[in-house]
């Protein structure tokens, strides 16, 4: 499987049971139509052994002329996505790419299997619908959620329900007692094939990976089993795997982002690499069409609204250094080749993809998990050895996984919190607030192999996720009457700027003991002067740090007697940036009364 998880997978955990442990990980990895996406479904007599898959790139303007051509050449088109110019061809015919790759307007052509397409995708089976086992499991505090501080962060907030996150994996079992309450069919789908299926229970899970996966994300905090980073959040299943193999073919990828984009998901999670190649390189002609098809449809995604986070992968590889691949094709017979840098691991390398790296708990790097300087944007815990992380499984069960696939959906769920906390934040912005939260890991001086400095490295990025800095909190909100104000404040060269709390309900004047709480982002701090503005503009210095004080980021809270001051009104934290070169964030401020 090309699962960004171990080939072994966990053992399911009876309902009533603890955890279980997984394997060693190793290398991974009617219907209707999205919009834009013309999909003609032939009848099951339309297939014949030899038949092979293709991405036909064009210009959206010309994808007419190009399903003429598929036609004219000996194809049939099986579905296409005509708003991103690529088509999903499928032949029989000797030399059929090579063919089209002749006829003007047609930019790429490239077979995306090595193996024949299943019969099975003229007439797709609905996956098994799993009974469902009772659990008298109760909901606790796991490893993996209390070294993200998702435990505190649902004391602020879990999420809201208008924001959907979608699971591109294979399948979700969408009755399980955890999933069902936050589960989005209306939404669901299998893309199987590279064609969108929304029958009722198509997007249902053919292994068990995408039920983990989903459990991470968002199972509900309901007293049962498990909670996941975001538990009142939407969760939709895009199935992209296909039965059998569980294999995730780029027509696949193609259909599930562009689905993405076309149902509103704010975010989606991808815990695998696009099959059969572990690396695609453009040098290739098959290759490079598979990376142009799932890019476009990537940036389509992205274009409405979208953000994939995807899994670094389990080969302990230095994505930043690549040599060679020695797992491809999987779905045919391995051979041993030499890459570079420009080949590429896709979707996860991709622009705007947010790549994630695993953390073993305690925040180690895991031991499988793949790195690279400039390639792993943050990290977060995927588990290691014998401490995996703890999920739902098909069947109302649960039980552990250890990957970057487990890895990814952590970073999802702290996405999601984001952009239910931010309604109007793009997929930029999320990227942006997923890398100023996440806290410094410095490289290990034992290994070598991580280079990059403490605030971003190979190994780990921008660093360890936060849920709860990621909503704005630097620690659990403390009693007494709390405020705060989690948005990004740009801090320029040479420029004073403020962010507001409005105080209401507050009787009399501010206390003697009032608490600012500040989590400002900046290189070089010893440029900034911090106060605080009661509503009266009484003016509170917080601190002015030395010039030479080279250290980055204030993470703090100030003790100050604001007994002078009326609380109720508008109060404002002021940052003076006094010098050049050096920029930054106020990434969120609170007071407590």
């Amino acid at each position: 499987m090309a699962l960004a998880t171990p080939a072994a997978l966990a053992t399911a955990a009876p309902a009533s049971t603890a955890p279980t442990t997984a394997g060693v990980p190793v290398t991974a990895a009617a219907p209707a139509a999205p919009a834009g996406a013309g999909a003609v479904r032939p009848a099951a007599a339309g297939w014949a052994a030899g038949t092979r898959s293709y991405l036909v790139i064009s210009a959206p303007a010309d994808v007419a002329a190009a399903k003429s051509a598929v036609a004219a050449k000996g194809g049939t088109v099986f579905s296409s996505y005509d708003a991103i110019g690529v088509i999903v061809a499928h032949s029989t015919t000797t030399g059929f790419a090579a063919a089209l790759r002749g006829v003007a307007g047609i930019q790429q052509v490239g077979a995306t299997r090595t193996s024949d397409v299943p019969a099975d995708a003229y007439s797709p089976a609905l996956p098994a619908n799993p009974a469902q086992a009772a659990t008298t499991l109760t909901e606790s505090n796991r490893w993996d959620m209390t070294q993200i501080k998702a435990d505190q962060a649902w004391a602020v907030s879990t999420g809201s329900p208008t924001v959907k996150v979608g699971v591109l994996d294979t399948g979700v079992d969408d009755q399980h007692q955890d999933l069902a309450p936050n589960f989005d069919a209306a939404d669901s789908v299998s893309c199987a094939y590279g064609k969108p299926d929304a029958r009722s229970g198509a997007w249902r899970d053919v292994d068990t990976h995408g039920t983990h996966v989903a459990g991470t994300i968002a199972a509900a905090k309901n007293g049962k089993g498990v909670i996941g980073v975001a538990p009142g959040v939407k969760i939709a299943s895009v199935r992209i795997a296909e039965p059998t193999s569980t294999l995730f073919y780029a027509e696949n990828t193609v259909c599930g982002f562009v689905w993405a984009g076309d149902h509103g998901f704010k975010v989606t999670n991808n815990s695998y690499y696009t099959d059969p190649w572990q690396f695609n390189c453009p040098n290739d002609l098959d290759q490079a069409a598979l990376i142009e098809g799932v890019k476009r449809a990537q940036e389509y995604a992205e274009g409405k609204g979208s953000l994939q986070v995807a899994a670094a992968g389990n080969s302990n590889y230095d994505l930043a250094n690549k040599t060679t691949d020695t797992a491809s094709p999987n779905d045919s017979t391995p051979v041993t080749r030499t890459i570079s840098n420009a080949c590429l691991d896709i979707p996860t390398e991709l622009p705007g993809v947010v790549t994630v790296a695993a953390l073993a708990s305690g925040s180690g790097k895991a031991s499988y998990s793949n790195f690279g300087r400039g390639v792993i944007d943050v990290a977060a815990p995927g588990g290691d050895g014998a401490t995996g992380v703890y999920s739902t499984l098909p069947g109302g069960k649960y039980g552990t996984k250890s990957g970057t696939s487990m890895a990814s959906p952590h970073v999802t769920g702290v996405a999601a919190l984001i952009a239910s906390a931010n309604p109007t934040f793009t997929p930029a912005d999320i990227r942006a607030r997923l890398a100023t939260q996440a806290n410094d890991l410095a490289c290990p001086a034992s290994d070598s192999r991580c280079t990059g400095t403490t605030a971003n490295n190979g190994f780990f990025g921008e660093g360890q996720v936060d849920a709860l800095k990621a909503l704005g909190g630097t620690t659990t909100p403390p009693a007494g009457s709390y405020f705060e104000n989690p948005a990004d404040v740009a801090i320029t060269d040479n420029a004073t700027v403020e962010s507001p709390i409005t105080v209401t309900g507050v009787a009399g004047n501010a206390p003697a003991t009032l608490k600012v709480g500040v989590d400002i982002k900046h290189t070089y701090r010893g440029d900034l002067v911090i106060s605080l503005v009661a509503p009266n503009g009484t003016v509170y210095l917080l601190e002015d740090f030395a010039d030479g004080d080279s250290a980055d980021d204030v993470v703090k809270t100030y003790t100050v007697n604001a007994a002078a001051s009326a609380a109720n009104g508008t109060w404002k934290l002021r940052v003076k940036d006094g010098a050049s070169g050096d920029t930054g964030t106020v990434n969120a401020w609170n007071l407590t009364f």
